[in-house]
């Protein structure tokens, strides 16, 4: 499981690295409506999941099926109902990938 780093900013890039494949992640927050989204792109910036919602303790890609999403899950894993403007911050919410082996069972 690979715990991510939501940056204290209203709209934030970033890079990782998933399986060798380097991905591009966007947070953006939306003050009028309090929620953050999340969105995946490849290296050259083509948008391969656009802005997507980010609500707790569902995957994120649930209903997306594109050969180009790394092979596991990522989510918001929070006790809270809402990830509010400061959830990231007071860790009262975490982002995560969860790779797929990982949820196999052995």
């Amino acid at each position: 499981m690979l715990y991510i780093k939501v940056p204290d900013m209203n709209d934030s890039v970033s890079n990782l690295s998933i399986d060798g494949t380097e991905y591009i992640l966007r947070f953006t927050y939306n003050e009028k409506y309090d929620y953050w989204s999340f969105g995946l792109y490849d290296e050259d910036e083509n948008p391969i999941i656009a802005m997507t919602r980010i609500v707790p303790n569902f995957p994120i890609f649930f209903f997306y099926s594109d050969r180009a999403i790394p092979d596991g899950i990522f989510g918001c894993v929070s006790t809270k109902e809402k990830v509010g403007r400061q959830a990231f911050n007071e860790r009262t919410a975490e982002f995560i990938y969860i790779p797929n082996v990982e949820l196999e069972d052995e």
